[in-house]
């Protein structure tokens, strides 16, 4: 049955082998590789295998027609005949009718030369052709990519990292059906390294989404999740402080750093940092209260107390702080001073402090002089105006200003169900009043309507 028919791995149909070639490339292969040995029969060789490749591809013997290209290229790879070997896999792809199985077991030949070439300009040149050979052929989708990628690396080291991204952009790996999931995650990552080495963050954000994190739960993939989130640490350090400590967490859970103490608690650290510094709402004070409950942080007492600080309803002096924690703070890199991201962080700091200070204030009071408010901050009025003026607009809170008489006016900011209730208590009200005036306009009707009858009708009926 094998002898009588093939299966057509790649479209799913069943093809008939008319004839088969077997006994004959058992013959003529081994006969053809010792003549080609010989520089004066080598085309001469090349030749008969030629046309043992038109028989079995007219036959459609294609696991005949396999061993024939791959004997052809082998014989022009032995004699180092580079040109020779570039254009004859070009040609043998091209004809008519040719088996996709045995094109395919040709360029995965092909792709192990690819290394032994004995210069950069043969390896980029056979790299080419391959590559040309493959575009849109999705059996040999596989081969492609990781040409690709060896591109790319050339490229890369030749100091084109834009070349580099450019090439690898092209793939689209997420799609391929017959390539290994961890390869394929592979892939990607390269493809957001190049991206961020390029400063396309937008595009790196795009790719990024293209791996559901579940992959890396599985115990052989934590390297590659090491990977993915020092990528994604690099690409939102400066656009979401917020996003960032959730990967230095996800980092902190790995099981590849589990035995690393140290490395996980300065993830761990930083993690707290980059959570300080996220602008308030639900999801900093829900991180916060992540962080609290770790119990890596209890080995690490003075960031535990720098994150109830800003947990607290205390207000934190700037300076107190900066003497306290001042030096421990500044032997990391998030707060380096010789670096563009570790002085904008240190003015995040006293930001997120202020605001900080700001919120606690209008928990206890309902208004305060200008005056007063600006000496709790330790801040001139104008700046603790910008600031106010900064959190009313971010919805933080809801101040009113009386400017003349320099007072300020806090209000507690109401939630959708309260301003619902409200609205639906106010609407009650505003029927029971339509009602009740409803109801006295009727009773003054009715008491007007009753007329009162003359004075000489009522006489001459009482008489």
């Amino acid at each position: 049955m094998d002898q009588a028919m093939d299966i057509n791995a790649f479209e799913g149909r069943i093809v008939k082998m008319e004839v088969d070639y077997s006994a004959t490339c058992d013959e003529k292969i081994p006969l053809c590789k010792e003549m080609a040995k010989d520089e004066n029969k080598f085309n001469e060789a090349l030749e008969i295998l030629l046309q043992l490749e038109k028989q079995t591809r007219i036959g459609a013997d294609m696991v005949s027609s396999a061993r024939v290209l791959i004997a052809i290229v082998q014989i022009c790879f032995e004699a180092r005949n580079w040109n020779y070997l570039n254009e004859y896999v070009t040609i043998l792809v091209k004809r008519r009718s040719q088996s996709k199985q045995a094109v395919a077991k040709m360029i995965q030949e092909c792709c192990t030369y690819v290394d032994q070439t004995p210069d950069k300009e043969t390896k980029l040149k056979l790299i080419d052709t391959l590559r040309t050979v493959t575009e849109g052929k999705i059996y040999v989708e596989v081969e492609r990519a990781r040409l690709t990628k060896m591109l790319a690396d050339i490229r890369e080291a030749d100091g084109d990292v834009t070349g580099a991204a450019t090439i690898m952009e092209e793939l689209q790996v997420e799609t391929y059906g017959t390539m290994d999931k961890r390869e394929k995650v592979e892939l990607i990552l390269e493809q957001m390294r190049l991206c961020l080495a390029k400063q396309d963050f937008v595009r790196t954000q795009i790719i990024a989404k293209k791996i559901n994190i579940k992959f890396f739960n599985e115990a052989e993939q934590q390297d590659l999740k090491l990977k993915y989130y020092d990528l994604m640490i690099r690409l939102d350090k400066d656009s979401s402080f917020i996003k960032t400590s959730r990967h230095y967490l996800a980092v902190v859970d790995s099981d590849m750093i589990a035995q690393e103490t140290e490395r996980r608690q300065k993830m761990m650290i930083y993690a707290v940092l980059y959570c300080i510094l996220s602008p308030y709402d639900n999801e900093q004070v829900d991180m916060m209260h992540n962080l609290s409950k770790n119990k890596l942080l209890e080995e690490l007492p003075v960031y535990k107390e720098l994150l109830r600080l800003f947990m607290c309803k205390e207000l934190i002096n700037f300076d107190a702080l900066c003497t306290v924690y001042g030096a421990e703070l500044n032997t990391f890199d998030i707060f380096n001073q010789e670096t563009s991201h570790g002085k904008r962080c240190w003015a995040e700091l006293k930001n997120r402090l202020i605001e900080h200070n700001v919120r606690i204030i209008s928990n206890y009071y309902t208004r305060i002089n200008l005056k007063r408010m600006a000496e709790l901050l330790d801040l001139s009025e104008g700046e603790c105006e910008e600031y106010l003026s900064r959190m009313v607009n971010a919805g933080t809170l809801k101040v009113k200003t009386d400017r003349p008489a320099g007072i300020i006016h806090f209000s507690q900011k109401k939630s959708a169900s309260e301003v619902l209730n409200d609205w639906a208590f106010g609407l009650n009200e505003l029927m029971n009043l339509v009602n009740k005036t409803c109801h006295l306009i009727n009773k003054e009707e009715c008491i007007n309507n009753v007329m009162p009858m003359p004075v000489a009708a009522a006489a001459s009926s009482s008489s």
